[in-house]
């Protein structure tokens, strides 16, 4: 097991039990039913990933607290919180990790303290340190962690904090809370996807173009010569091969193109059913095969994405330090071009079909055998490059990590977010405030850069003082016209009315929406650090007075 982060500081160092120390008695559970829900979401090697997490969080507010809270309770191995402040009475309003009994004492240990008691496995420590402080004196603290969560940070420590991060190959995601205003960014300098999980995932059937196998199993099947009960147990994935190779030998080996061509190849399914007095049988497996003909004439097409990382220099240029995901993504376009025949490996997998179990069971055969034999060639790929590569030779991808990509090989993903000091490209802040959809939200995220800006010039939060709320209105105002003026952005501006609104909140930390962004928080650290579901590739701000979200890219 991955210990946890030993921090060697010249006078400041992480207080607080770590947790299980060395020698004493560790907890055991029963991690299947403790983390039962979320194997069922990532897998057992999405779980294991996250037990291996070593976690900071920079600030042990609202925000920052639910998210470590959500991924406590996920079973990460260990965390440390940096926080120089002491509980106030805000905090007691705002965060149910803090308790009026530790007013006046360290926000850190406090949190730290409560977090450890909902899950004693999970090991835990805490910095009392400004973490702005901290970053720009001591970066190499960073060194011992998987992700790092920092909310509530000023934009020059996020700068300083982004570019250290990438540095060092650690993944980073900010958050922050602002009266009724939600922000959200993963700074990563790449991050690869396997198991992207699309919402809509459609099964890679084939039976437009089947391999000979495949052909060969419903060539087989001489639905004449069955009987009634055999006959409504065919199973739809072989009705339609026999459908589509029927229609091709009568239209010159061309799938269905029009409207009226697929709706005459429905018809011919119809024309198969079994009849009495010219009534065709309700027969349960020819309406799925009617319901999934579209399956026959969808366009084979490889993905953008995955057009995209096969053709990527990283890919195409392998060095004795490539990564694994890129050696495979090289594999992959190999298979792709040769054996793949444009296409990339079979998934195996069948859906639910109306079918006797042994007919199921005899087409899922043909499916799996046809996916063992794609994963093979991958696998002979993968063996190629390594020798062909000074520095890979001798070397080796587990089995279970080749059959992982080629079964998701469909869905590969890729995210590269640019460096925070960068900004958003003025495109999209100028097409964020001309339209009507984005302009509040567009102007949100200007208005959160203009208080940090305010915040270093004045030493307070605009709104800090009643008496001075219009003064803040015009000089918030003005700073935010400045951002956009050196993005290159003319002719448009922030709405009025939200300038008025950032001043109203006061820099306040309000525990809703502290709440759902750092649920939203811990979401991207699990995307992130199980390599699963694609994380967020733009700033995304959430407007708590529209209920409305918007991913700025």
């Amino acid at each position: 097991m991955t210990t946890a982060p030993q921090i060697s500081r010249p006078q400041n160092s992480p207080s607080g039990d770590t947790g299980n120390e060395s020698g004493s008695m560790v907890p055991v559970i029963d991690r299947q039913r403790r983390y039962d829900r979320g194997i069922r979401v990532w897998g057992a090697h999405g779980q294991e990933a996250v037990e291996k997490a070593r976690i900071c969080l920079l600030n042990a507010g609202s925000t920052g607290s639910e998210s470590l809270k959500n991924l406590v309770l996920g079973g990460i191995h260990s965390f440390t919180i940096v926080d120089g402040q002491k509980v106030e009475a805000t905090d007691v309003g705002n965060n149910y990790l803090v308790t009026a009994s530790s007013l006046g004492g360290s926000r850190a240990q406090c949190v730290t303290e409560c977090l450890k008691e909902l899950n004693e496995t999970v090991k835990g420590s805490f910095l009392e340190e400004d973490p702005a402080t901290l970053v720009s004196t001591n970066p190499d603290f960073f060194n011992s962690f998987d992700l790092v969560i920092a909310t509530q940070l000023p934009e020059i420590s996020a700068f300083a904090l982004d570019s250290l991060c990438r540095e060092r190959g650690v993944a980073l995601v900010l958050a922050r809370s602002y009266g009724l205003v939600g922000y959200l960014r993963n700074c990563v300098e790449e991050h690869t996807v396997i198991e992207s999980k699309p919402d809509s995932e459609v099964h890679d059937l084939r039976v437009g173009e089947p391999w000979p196998e495949l052909a060969a199993a419903a060539a087989a099947v001489d639905l004449d010569a069955l009987d009634d009960a055999e006959h409504s147990h065919v199973p739809y994935g072989i009705l339609l091969v026999k459908a589509a190779a029927a229609w091709k030998d009568a239209h010159d080996g061309q799938l269905p193109k029009s409207s009226s061509d697929r709706a005459e190849f429905k018809d011919m399914i119809r024309s198969w059913q079994r009849k009495i007095d010219d009534c065709p049988i309700p027969e349960e497996n020819f309406g799925e095969a009617i319901a999934c003909a579209h399956k026959v004439w969808a366009p084979a097409i490889l993905k953008s994405e995955v057009k995209a990382i096969i053709e990527d220099e990283a890919a195409t240029t392998i060095t004795g330090t490539t990564a694994d995901f890129w050696i495979l993504a090289a594999a992959l376009g190999r298979f792709i071009n040769n054996e793949g025949d444009g296409q990339p490996p079979l998934e195996g997998s069948l859906p639910d079909m109306h079918a006797t179990t042994q007919r199921y069971l005899d087409l899922q055969h043909i499916y799996k055998e046809k996916a063992e034999a794609d994963i093979a060639a991958v696998t002979q790929h993968v063996a190629v490059l390594f020798n062909e590569v000074a520095g890979k030779d001798g070397k080796s991808i587990a089995a279970t990590e080749i059959k992982r990509f080629c079964r998701h090989a469909r869905h590969l993903r890729v995210v590269r977010s640019r460096p925070l000091v960068e900004g958003l490209p003025s495109d999209t802040l100028r097409a964020g405030l001309s339209a009507e959809d984005t302009f509040l939200n567009t102007s949100l995220h200007i208005l959160l850069r203009a208080v940090d800006r305010f915040l270093g010039q004045y030493q307070r939060y605009p709104g800090k003082y009643d008496n001075e709320l219009e003064e803040d209105v015009a000089l918030l105002k003005g700073l935010a016209g400045s951002i956009l003026l050196e993005a290159g952005v003319s002719g448009v501006g922030v709405c009025d009315d939200l300038v008025g609104e950032i001043v109203r909140c006061g820099g306040g930390e309000l525990q809703v929406i502290g709440a759902i962004v750092g649920a939203m928080a811990s979401q991207e650290a699990i995307k992130l650090l199980t390599g699963q579901f694609v994380p967020l590739g733009g700033t995304l701000i959430y407007n708590a007075m529209q209920c409305t979200t918007s991913v700025l890219i």
